[in-house]
């Protein structure tokens, strides 16, 4: 039932604190990300571990609306394999010929099939509460992937002289420290396919980075695209310059 309640609740774990929580909230540990910086960019291993995370540990109560199958290319899958991934799970289509809905194995094109039909049917299943899609978790979260991270890793003894709500957990990073979701994570919880050791930490990071991808798969384009507009404004600079130079440098001043 504990465990339940906590994945019921899973929403109030990832939603943002209100100002009165927030004065209680500790800053999580700054993690040093692959893709930072001007020249940052994603870890396809790791993505593809976080990946695996997801579908294992968190598409059982969270969807992921806003990306499609054949996205998953871009992290380092094979058309084949996105094919094959995307095989694994039924999506509802139609209506066909006799104006029936049907149900067909997912292709590329669909987006990543969600844990349940419809909002409401994943409040009837959660007591009311309605498990946050995480397409957009990493940025609509103060602290973005650190805070997300330090969720994951925050899972603590309480203090002896802290006072637990009944079925309350204790969380380090979380606003009031006192969680509804047990610890999403545990070491060797997934099996990964390039067998990298599944800690908990190693697991926060993988699955951190596929969901600030799966926000930002466009980042690596963007960063690249910045830096050659900075790199054509110091060329053009540097020409205006010269320009300058050539027209004023025989006017006596």
């Amino acid at each position: 039932m504990r465990r339940t309640l906590g994945a019921i609740l899973a929403a109030l774990a990832l939603a943002g604190a209100s100002p009165a929580m927030a004065a209680d909230a500790v800053a999580p540990p700054s993690v040093k990300w692959t893709f930072d910086g001007l020249f940052g960019s994603f870890d396809r291993a790791a993505l593809r571990r976080g990946f695996q995370v997801y579908t294992e540990v968190c598409a059982v109560c969270h969807s992921l609306r806003l990306v499609h199958y054949r996205n998953l290319t871009a992290i380092g899958f094979s058309e084949d394999q996105v094919k094959a991934l995307a095989a694994e799970v039924e999506v509802t289509d139609g209506p066909d010929a006799e104006g029936e809905m049907f149900d067909r194995p997912a292709r590329p094109s669909d987006r990543f099939v969600s844990p349940f039909a419809n909002d409401n049917a994943a409040r009837a299943a959660n007591n009311g509460a309605l498990p946050p899609d995480l397409s957009l978790v990493t940025k609509s979260r103060i602290g973005g992937p650190d805070y997300i991270h330090g969720l994951m890793v925050g899972y603590r003894e309480a203090p002896a002289e802290m006072e637990m709500s009944e079925g309350m957990d204790y969380n380090a990073y979380f606003p009031g420290h006192q969680i509804a979701m047990p610890a999403p994570l545990s070491d060797e919880l997934v099996e990964y396919a390039d067998g990298t050791e599944a800690t908990v930490g190693q697991m926060a990071k993988d699955v951190t980075q596929f969901l600030v991808w799966a926000a930002e798969p466009e980042l690596e384009e963007r960063k690249r695209m910045g830096v050659k507009v900075v790199l054509f404004l110091v060329l053009l600079t540097g020409m205006l310059y010269a320009v300058k130079r050539a027209i004023w440098s025989d006017v006596p001043h």
